[in-house]
């Protein structure tokens, strides 16, 4: 089934119902559905947490909606409309499967266990605890991903633990916690209603978090005054609604935002009683000797608008307006995601964002709050939260740090050293070790790195050669067909557990459904898995209510506390945003806010009680040379991105049959670039890199700048990432996807 965008939106009744916009927001089908009952639930799709409620019939969801008193307003868009199919689509995994004489066959549950726990055994008696991994998803349960952290790095002793979220939220995490002393952002989607001023950078929220963006559209219509500011090298749907758009060289946010700051300091359009009360400077770490607002000024000389305009591939003037518009709103709000994220100077980028807020005094206001977008459901509260990443341990706590240490051993009962002190291995470095042999075993879990991880070709070698459990709830991914043992799991309603969003709100997902086959739920899996590896005793939780009453006490005292979010109150209301340390606490908008968030306690307009100080930290951040320079043999700059019907590697999406006739094979590149390679729409092209090269037919478009070509993730027929770089972040080992070097020629008819 093959059909136009125009198609689609007749199919899901748009057109009729008028509704046709940039996320075609709040479509609603032509046909009557009959429901037997009505349950709450948040959308399995993209971290913007879109309330439903699921229509069941005959045991089946039969229809989705938008729940009216949600913080979507009853809206969703095709995505989460799609809830209801993605359950049924073809491809679900029903059985569990072991590698026999190189072939995966059908075995019993007991066997395949057994099996997976035999090969890590083998494994750990070989190399060590450190000889194994656990690679984990934004997409697992909250429950899921905790009992997953605490087995690996209490139980078997190893923080080789980590995940897809390192793909794509790594940057925001360390950027966060080291300028406020905690992770996760500190305002809500109400501040949509106040700002005067939207900051939208690296983000295409029109096509990835469409009901957010419909959201900010009815701030503008109301407020018709409202300014919005977008930077990004496309000119996405996003940026059609900008009053000013920068179309960015990608990698140069850093001198961007530099140059910005600047700007508002030599046109004192900056908060200096706020600045003076609540930010020190320094250069480096955390904990460098503190520098002066003057000599954060001096470092600023190199970035003045017409020093980095050539650069940054923008003029002067553009920079000044930027800056201008962000020093006179009354309130702004930034927006960002992954474009700000996935490139080398990841942290620095995030940093300088959260520089611009501190500078300007725009933070724990109504409408002023620096705001990262997350791209999954639960990579916030489910990975980042619970510490499910191989720096971390829950609510805050540092693998490096001994008193954390200790405080988790003592809050999960076992013996003082038990957690080892030395950072496991980031996702890319995991895969590397697998390919080198030093990770024996890997437990991968809701997510597919054969296709998602950059340079996709190498460490699929060593997910070949290492021992690979997989669980997923679907069959075949790519990654599952490297597995040695594969494990069948059950998907969003056929089990139970807890969601975040990306303004820290807790959401229930309760079992409405029974799964497929002999799908279980990744929490019964990874208990399974504990007890035949001997570490049953420490899993004492077993249920998703028994495993949240332990994390939410281990939030208790944190900067996280969320203690008063319990089951009863999840299942009763449209979520809950922490910290909420009581049962009677509402939850929090603004966070540091003296009165508004009940972890400050000092007086005044605000208390980053995260920092020893209370004060936050505007970092000194060099752009910093690129990792990847262009060369006459790659003279091009490939950056990637997403469009509003698919998500990730299509793992899902792609097996929709309504969305399967949207094209996910085509590359962007200028008009200009296009007629020198004599490349004309359709023509196949050949996009190489210095790791390896895909085929996609050319799309001219004046959407890209001269010198970028764009390529969607999704591609469940070109393998994109063959092309992507694998170069990370210094700080948060995050990778940078957003800048490949590459050369891009016709493909001659026959070859």
């Amino acid at each position: 089934m093959s059909m136009t965008r125009r198609e689609l939106l007749h199919y899901f009744g748009v057109a009729g119902a008028g509704l046709v916009g940039p996320g075609c927001i709040g479509w609603t089908r032509e046909e009557a559905i009959p429901v037997d009952s009505w349950h709450k639930s948040v959308c399995r799709f993209c971290g913007s947490g879109c309330e439903t409620r699921v229509g069941l019939r005959g045991g089946k969801v039969v229809k989705v909606e938008g729940l009216q008193e949600g913080w979507n307003r009853g809206r969703l868009c095709i995505k989460g409309l799609l809830n209801r199919e993605i359950l049924y689509v073809s491809d679900r995994a029903q059985y569990p499967m072991v590698r026999k004489n190189g072939q995966l066959v059908r075995v019993s549950w007991d066997e395949a266990l057994d099996a997976a726990a035999a090969g890590f055994r083998e494994a750990i008696a070989q190399g060590g605890p450190d000889a194994v991994a656990y690679y984990g998803s934004g997409q697992l349960f909250t429950q899921e991903s905790y009992t997953a952290n605490k087995l690996f790095k209490g139980g078997i002793g190893t923080n080789n633990v980590d995940g897809n979220p390192r793909l794509c939220m790594a940057s925001a995490a360390f950027g966060y916690k080291s300028v406020f002393g905690a992770d996760e952002p500190s305002g809500c989607y109400d501040d949509i209603e106040h700002a005067t001023t939207f900051f939208v950078i690296g983000a295409n929220m029109a096509e990835c978090h469409p009901v957010v963006w419909e959201r900010v559209r009815d701030r503008i219509r109301t407020a018709p005054q409202t300014r919005v500011i977008v930077v990004d090298p496309r000119r996405t749907p996003t940026a059609r609604d900008a009053t000013l758009h920068l179309q960015i060289r990608p990698g140069t946010d850093v001198a961007l935002l530099n140059a910005m700051s600047y700007e508002l300091l030599r046109t004192q359009l900056v908060d200096r009683s706020f600045i003076d009360n609540f930010v020190t400077f320094r250069k480096g770490a955390a904990d460098a000797p503190p520098l002066t607002l003057e000599d954060f000024q001096k470092f600023l000389e190199d970035y003045a608008p017409e020093k980095v305009a050539d650069l940054c591939g923008l003029s002067s003037a553009e920079i000044r307006e930027a800056a201008r518009l962000w020093g006179i709103s009354q309130a702004v709000t930034s927006f960002w995601t992954m474009g700000l994220n996935q490139q080398t100077h990841g942290v620095a980028a995030n940093r300088m964002m959260m520089a611009l807020h501190l500078l300007t005094g725009q933070i724990g206001r109504p409408g002023a709050s620096p705001f990262s977008l997350t791209g999954q459901p639960n990579a916030g509260g489910g990975v980042r939260d619970t510490g499910t990443l191989s720096h971390a341990l829950p609510a805050g706590r540092l693998v490096s740090k001994e008193k954390d240490r200790h405080e988790m051993e003592k809050l999960w009962g076992l013996p003082e050293g038990r957690i080892s002190p030395n950072p496991g291995l980031s996702a890319v470095p995991m895969f590397e070790a697998m390919r080198e042999g030093k990770v024996r075993a890997t437990l991968v879990m809701g997510t597919n790195p054969a296709r998602s991880l950059p340079n996709a070709d190498r460490y699929r070698v060593g997910m070949e050669k290492a021992f690979l459990v997989v669980c997923d709830s679907i069959f075949p991914t790519d990654t599952a067909q490297l597995a040695d043992v594969f494990l069948p799991a059950a998907m969003w309603a056929e089990k139970e557990g807890v969601f975040s969003q990306s303004e820290r709100r807790y959401h229930l997902v309760e079992k409405l459904v029974e799964p497929p086959g002999e799908a279980r739920s990744d929490l019964d899996i990874l208990v399974a898995f504990g007890d035949r590896l001997g570490h049953g005793e420490l899993l004492k939780a077993r249920t998703p209510e028994a495993v949240w009453d332990e994390w939410r006490k281990i939030s208790a005292g944190s900067t996280y506390d969320f203690t008063g979010i319990t089951y009863a109150r999840l299942k009763a209301l449209p979520g809950l945003v922490w910290p909420c340390p009581s049962e009677d606490h509402p939850g929090t908008c603004h966070r540091y806010v003296p009165g508004k968030d009940p972890l400050a306690k000092k007086e005044g307009r605000i208390d980053f009680y995260a920092r020893p100080d209370g004060r936050a930290i505007v970092y000194l951040s060099e752009q910093g040379p690129f990792r990847e320079a262009l060369t006459g043999d790659y003279p091009m700059i490939l950056t990637t991105g997403r469009r509003l019907e698919h998500w990730h590697t299509a793992t899902l999406t792609g097996r929709i049959p309504q969305l399967q006739g949207v094209d996910m094979d085509y590359l962007e590149m200028h008009p200009g670039d296009a007629a020198v390679m004599g490349v004309k729409e359709g023509d196949w092209v050949q996009v190489t890199s210095a790791r390896g090269s895909v085929r996609l037919q050319a799309k001219p478009s004046m959407r890209v700048r001269p010198g970028v070509v764009f390529a969607l993730m999704h591609s469940m027929k070109s393998l994109v990432n063959a092309a992507t770089s694998d170069y990370v972040d210094p700080i948060s080992a995050q990778p940078e996807y957003k800048m490949a070097a590459v050369r891009v020629e016709r493909v001659k008819e026959g070859t």
